[in-house]
C-alpha cells in the first residue's frame, strides 16, 4: 500500500510541477530560474505544514514523500545553478543557490508554524 500512495502522490506532484513550472517560465524574462525557485520554496512550506500537523503515515506518504517528493526538485536546482556558473552568471548563481537554501529553510519553518496553528484550532 505504501508504494501505491507514494506513486499516486508522485504522479500528481510531477504533473503539478511540470504545469506550474511551465506557467512561471512563460512569464519570466530573466536568467534567474524563478520557476524552480518558486516550486522548491512552496514545496518546503507545504512540507513544513504536513510535518507539523502529523496527519498520519498514509497521508505523509501520499503528500510528503509522494506529491512533494515529485513536486520539488533538487536535481533541477543543481542543474540550473551549475548552468548559471557556466554561463558567466556567477552573481545570479550565488543568489539563486544561497536564496534557495535560506528561503527553503524559512519556508519549512513557516509551514511548520502554520501547521501548528491548525492543531490548536
Amino acid at each position: 500500500m505504501d508504494i501505491v500512495l507514494v506513486g499516486l502522490g508522485g504522479a500528481f506532484g510531477a504533473v503539478c510541477r511540470f504545469q506550474f513550472g511551465k506557467i512561471i517560465s512563460q512569464r519570466q524574462n530573466t536568467a534567474f530560474p524563478i520557476g524552480t525557485f518558486t516550486i522548491n520554496i512552496t514545496g518546503a512550506l507545504l512540507l513544513g505544514i504536513i510535518t507539523s500537523v502529523n496527519a498520519g503515515n498514509n497521508i505523509y506518504l501520499l503528500l510528503g514523500d509522494g506529491f512533494l517528493g515529485a513536486y520539488t526538485t533538487f536535481s533541477t536546482f543543481m542543474y540550473e545553478g551549475f548552468n548559471l556558473f557556466q554561463g558567466k552568471e556567477k552573481l545570479n548563481a550565488f543568489i539563486y543557490i544561497s536564496s534557495s537554501l535560506i528561503f527553503g529553510i524559512i519556508g519549512f519553518m513557516a509551514g511548520f508554524y502554520i501547521g501548528g496553528l491548525f492543531i490548536i484550532i
